[in-house]
């Protein structure tokens, strides 16, 4: 990295420093491996437009989801005081096993929040890891607000899905693989549900390729942060109700935003049909699974194919951990 870009970062607002990513990926090396990344001709073929296709495979994570580096960025940068008195986190669950594992990994004791009626498969996953979990609200939202209610409660330390640097620091080191094996890619595309993810490889872009565009997608029956990056302005949902559930929040991030309106080069939202049908086509054209949220990017990178002809292009399959009755009503299109 050039010394402008170092200095730039390190006096900028930005929510982290390329050095926290650095450190991050220490952290998360001592126990997991780098995630592939490859391209697949009957994808390219799929998408058309003459786009090359480079799929990050984040659900070959040791939790099937990019979340595990989360999890292990952010336990391995807190003091022992704060490991000490037990983490409680707000998830939909991915966030939330990356937690669980990473804490039992450290040997901190978890708490997971998450709402009613949430996936059952990753509800037994969390569990399986030894976190204690608490259901209840309607939503992640909701949830949250009972994971911030146990800090004041027990003295719990929080461990936010998104408003932390260490947890971007986290998610932007995949990003810094993607550019270290593949230097010259045109392009990423990005699915955003806290913006983790999006302000993390705008993090590493800006500071080894600043001239690399960066879109985010969202799903549109969970769009307030697309929504409110076209408005200017922080908006808030009255519902998050798509089955892209790690995408399904209803207000934007003090620590990602403005992040996201400084750098992003577009925003789109795509329908829960066209999440589907991207998951039905990551299933066929690579035979992984992808889970809702974990297949947004594709979708977003075929509602972009126009603009991005040409290109090549970098998606993230960032998880899979869908359960079974609504994998099953996707395939039979059926949702």
């Amino acid at each position: 990295m050039s010394d402008w870009a170092m200095s730039d970062w390190a006096t900028s607002d930005w929510p982290l420093t390329y050095a926290d990513v650095l450190r991050a990926r220490q952290l998360i090396r001592a126990h997991m491996a780098p995630t592939p990344l490859r391209r697949y001709a009957p994808l390219d073929e799929a998408v058309g437009h003459d786009i090359t296709v480079w799929v990050k495979h984040e659900n070959h994570c040791p939790t099937n989801a990019f979340k595990a580096r989360n999890g292990l960025a952010l336990l391995g940068a807190m003091t022992p005081q704060q490991r000490a008195r037990g983490v409680v986190a707000a998830t939909r669950g991915n966030h939330g096993q990356g937690v669980a594992w990473a804490g039992a990994i450290y040997g901190v004791p978890v708490t997971i929040c998450v709402p009613l009626g949430n996936n059952p498969e990753k509800n037994e996953a969390m569990r399986a890891y030894g976190a204690e979990l608490i259901e209840d609200g309607a939503d992640y939202d909701a949830t949250l607000q009972t994971a911030l209610a146990l800090v004041q409660e027990r003295g719990l330390t929080m461990a936010h899905s998104t408003n932390d640097p260490a947890v971007i620091a986290g998610a932007a080191t995949y990003s810094l693989e993607i550019l270290e094996e593949q230097p010259d890619i045109d392009a990423l595309v990005i699915a955003v549900g806290g913006g983790s993810q999006a302000v993390g490889a705008l993090t590493v872009a800006r500071a080894l390729r600043p001239d690399l565009p960066v879109y985010a997608v969202q799903a549109e029956r969970a769009a307030a942060i697309h929504d409110s990056w076209h408005a200017r302005q922080p908006l808030t949902r009255d519902s998050a109700d798509t089955f892209a559930d790690g995408l399904a929040t209803r207000s934007t991030y003090a620590l990602t935003f403005p992040a996201l309106q400084q750098g992003l080069r577009g925003f789109v939202k795509v329908s829960e049909a066209a999440i589907a049908d991207a998951l039905r086509l990551m299933l066929r054209t690579t035979h992984n699974l992808a889970e809702g949220a974990g297949a947004t990017g594709l979708a977003g990178l075929l509602a972009l194919r126009e603009e991005l002809a040409g290109k090549s292009v970098g998606i993230v399959l960032s998880g899979s951990n869908i359960d079974t009755p609504t994998l099953q009503r996707v395939l039979a299109k059926a949702l």
